[in-house]
């Protein structure tokens, strides 16, 4: 009799135990961690959306404006540093890497509001339907750029918190001593705003 109540709290206590252990905070980390590279691949794939949009815009400008040749490398050449500068999730914890991808994003999107200025001066080419497609699918782009680049952050803020918080810190300075806070996208409100479309 005694053996089976010895063996019955036991159960018990190993129950509680892991009960304990499953609600506090051990797998927040990874959790949250895998969110935040998820929503970074997604803040990718919007800027590979718009980087890929720019060719057919800038053959479509060139046809009606080829005098603003300067407008028009410079949109080509801000694609190209834009397109040559990768920060995979391996990356997020380096603060300089993603200034740089933000920079180089930040340099297209005002080569893209310059071009689309340019457009101001050709009402042929404003009224072009292949532009005015282009121009939306380019709004739309840069609006789910701003929307994946919001969700980025909250999916970091989160991430970086359970570093710092109890009971997921316990974890932090053992088990995942390793895992680094992610760096944060801060755009600058000048060089990240969406190029200005006008119809």
């Amino acid at each position: 009799m005694f053996n089976f109540l010895a063996r019955l709290r036991m159960a018990v206590a190993l129950l509680f135990i892991g009960s304990a252990l499953a609600g506090c905070g051990y797998n927040n980390i990874p959790t949250q961690e895998a969110n935040a590279k998820a929503q970074w691949a997604q803040v990718q794939n919007e800027y590979q959306r718009r980087s890929d949009l720019i060719p057919n815009l800038v053959s479509t400008v060139q046809g009606y404006a080829k005098q603003e040749k300067d407008v028009l490398t410079a949109v080509v050449e801000a694609r190209a540093k834009a397109t040559a500068i990768h920060v995979d999730a391996n990356d997020l914890s380096d603060p300089a890497k993603l200034k740089a991808f933000q920079e180089a994003q930040g340099q297209l999107t005002g080569a893209l509001g310059r071009l689309l200025a340019v457009s101001e001066n050709y009402p042929d080419l404003k009224s072009n339907q292949n532009f005015l497609a282009l121009q939306s699918q380019l709004e739309g782009t840069e609006n789910r750029i701003a929307v994946a680049r919001k969700d980025y952050i909250a999916a970091v803020r989160d991430y970086n918190l359970s570093l710092e918080t109890f009971p997921s810190l316990i974890w932090a300075k053992t088990v995942f001593a390793s895992k680094q806070p992610m760096a944060e996208f801060t755009a600058d409100a000048g060089t990240q705003a969406p190029p200005k479309v006008k119809f």
